[in-house]
């Protein structure tokens, strides 16, 4: 029986928790954290040749539980951001999980 893919649900083989093009994402991700602004790091993703829509399914999974791709990235993002600024502290990927679905609920109203 053929596994899932843990990002986008793809079929993954038989033994792998990740599909070819989530593994390439990953190891783009890998490549770019820390080097490029969040526009850069989004272009860098669809350098990859691979589907904008799945690039965002891939952004949106959360297979550990310690947040979407996306809102780690962010997280990362807003504290390397407040330490250049001096502010103490730093950001998870729950409190931009948080952030986002406040904006979010305030934007439908």
């Amino acid at each position: 029986m053929m596994r899932k893919c843990d990002y986008c649900g793809e079929r993954a083989g038989l033994f792998g928790r990740v599909c070819g093009d989530c593994k390439k994402l990953l190891a783009r991700v890998e490549e770019l954290r820390g080097k490029v602004s969040y526009g850069g790091f989004l272009d860098g993703l669809e350098q990859t040749g691979i589907d904008k829509e799945k690039i965002l399914v891939f952004l949106k999974a959360d297979p550990d539980g310690k947040g979407s791709v996306q809102d780690q990235v962010t997280a990362e993002m807003t504290s390397e951001l407040m330490k250049v600024m001096g502010i103490s502290g730093r950001q998870s990927a729950d409190e931009v999980r948080r952030i986002r679905d406040v904006l979010g609920k305030d934007s439908e109203e």
